[in-house]
């Protein structure tokens, strides 16, 4: 049966239909509000139409023809009317952040997106919707950091493209992207590169790497046994900071780090020297798997911060140069003094191969060579794997 103007005023709460989908929703506390119930594709879907009596009986069965003829067209009224609705470019950029999130393979990378968005975009065309946003909203966001911080603006230049794509992906923008580069903002803005030199990680020479490793063997705690581990292996700090137990074969000497660890995702194996071996210890019987072998003290369970080893580098007044920057000292004195050749070096490093030619042939990790390799390089960094001082970084207990 259908709904009459006194039902409407009268029914108590509950659902009441009107034919082909159309129902009065009542609410205990007497409010009322019209939906169309439909579906697409086998989906069930209800369309709101509006409050009672904001929306007479005459209006809600106009609103519901209108859903029904898009039905019959092959569209979605609730897809249509999301797609119809304004989205400012910060609510367009979160939600295409929710929506690449769990494509993403590590969580840093929604945070990266936020942070930067927040800090740079956000504050200068957030409120503006997303379709309306123009090349000129574009210069003025990017021109304050352009100079200052080309490789950051960079990337926001990219993630404000990303989003605004996202938009006309949505059907709520049309036309050229304003914060495209190729033969757009590339005339506008000068080249990220241009703008000054890469700013490379301060590293130590490699000629003084001897005498920071005995200055280094002085130091307690296990931050300062993590960074001799770092430095060791070329390690990445992050590397180091998530290692475990699981991932050593003590007796094989071999440290497996999964892909999932890896910035390249790809399965890296290092070579593990005596000298490395002393810095890790002894596993304890009964230690699982999953254990930390570099865990804060604070925090039991938990890794040490990424700014613990940098913080070892302030304490030995040595703020000129970064974690990071020891992968170039070993890169710098495995090629200017020894004779191993750039893809054992390279691989060493957990690098990729750029060339597609030469990756193509490189089914070999080089282990057995990368073991001589760190083997010299422990030698050069001079650290006596029976020294009272290296001994003395480690209580011998996983946690540290």
């Amino acid at each position: 049966m259908t709904l009459s103007a006194r039902k409407v005023d009268t029914a108590g709460p509950g659902r009441h239909g009107d034919g082909r989908g159309l129902f009065l929703y009542v609410k205990p506390s007497g409010a009322r509000s019209w939906v169309l119930r439909y579906q697409v594709q086998g989906r069930r879907r209800d369309l709101g139409l509006g409050p009672y009596p904001e929306i007479s009986l005459a209006m809600a069965r106009d609103r519901a023809m209108e859903a029904r003829r898009l039905i019959a067209e092959g569209e979605d009224p609730i897809t249509k009317k999301q797609q119809a609705k304004p989205k400012t470019f910060r609510e367009a950029a979160l939600e295409l952040i929710e929506r690449k999130r769990p494509g993403w393979k590590n969580a840093k990378h929604a945070a990266q997106w936020t942070a930067t968005l927040d800090a740079y975009v956000f504050p200068k065309i957030g409120a503006v919707q997303v379709a309306r946003i123009e090349t000129a909203d574009v210069i003025s966001t990017l021109t304050p950091i352009w100079a200052k911080k080309p490789e950051t603006a960079n990337r926001v230049r990219q993630r404000i493209e990303a989003v605004i794509d996202y938009a006309s992906a949505l059907g709520i923008r049309s036309g050229d992207n304003p914060a495209r580069w190729r033969g757009h903002l590339d005339h506008l803005l000068p080249k990220p590169k241009k703008v000054r030199a890469v700013q490379h990680h301060p590293a130590l020479p490699h000629s003084q790497i001897a005498d920071f490793m005995a200055d280094l063997a002085q130091r307690d705690g296990v931050a300062a046994r993590a960074l001799a581990f770092t430095i060791l292996a070329a390690a990445r700090s992050g590397e180091t900071r998530g290692m475990t137990w699981g991932e050593v074969d003590l007796d094989a000497k071999v440290w497996t780090i999964p892909a999932g660890r890896m910035k390249a995702a790809k399965e890296h194996r290092v070579p593990l020297t005596k000298a490395a071996l002393v810095l890790l210890g002894q596993r304890d019987e009964g230690t699982p798997d999953d254990a930390l072998i570099f865990g804060s003290e604070a925090k039991p369970g938990k890794p040490i911060s990424d700014m613990s080893m940098t913080a070892v580098l302030r304490r030995m007044e040595r703020a000129d140069i970064t974690v990071h920057g020891f992968r170039s000292t070993f890169r710098d004195w495995a090629g200017e003094t020894t004779g191993f050749p750039r893809e054992v070096i390279e691989a060493a490093l957990a690098h990729g191969i750029k060339d597609r030619t030469e990756a193509a042939y490189a089914r070999s990790d080089l282990f057995d060579k990368r073991r001589k390799l760190m083997e010299a390089w422990a030698t050069i960094a001079a650290v006596n794997a029976s020294s009272e001082n290296i001994v003395s970084l480690h209580s011998g207990k996983s946690g540290g």
